[in-house]
């Protein structure tokens, strides 16, 4: 990712704090309108949304400590595939939290904040699927 990309992430953070309990909920509405099988998965959706916000704020908060940032998400990898949580999945969460970003950002998100958000999910998405290649093999 680069430096401005991490400034627009930070920055686009910042107009969702205020709104994170209903970007939260709006984004599991999303994902099972996606996937509704992914509902299973979860049996306290309010609880899921809070430490989603939480994590993403975590997330936002280390993306200058890269070297800080990689262990955490890469154990929350390995929790996820104990989960249940598989591949395929990460496309459709993806698409939920682009969605949700999109939805509680308005104008705020401009194709330059959408694609750096999207680099983080990918950035992400590919240490949390290693970790849990690793784990399972």
């Amino acid at each position: 990712m680069t430096s401005r990309q991490i400034e627009l992430i930070e920055q686009s953070f910042q107009l969702v704090k205020p709104i994170a309990a209903e970007a939260g909920k709006m984004f599991y509405a999303r994902l099972f309108q996606l996937d509704p099988s992914l509902r299973a998965l979860f049996s306290d959706v309010d609880g899921q949304s809070r430490k989603l916000m939480q994590m993403i704020g975590v997330a936002v908060g280390m993306l200058r400590r890269p070297n800080e940032l990689a262990p955490a998400i890469a154990e929350l990898g390995r929790r996820h595939a104990g989960y249940g949580v598989r591949d395929e999945h990460f496309h459709v969460v993806g698409g939920a939290l682009v969605w949700t970003l999109e939805q509680g950002l308005g104008e705020a998100f401009t194709p330059e904040v959408r694609d750096a958000w999207v680099a983080l999910y990918d950035t992400i998405t590919s240490l949390m699927q290693r970790a849990a290649s690793k784990a399972a093999a």
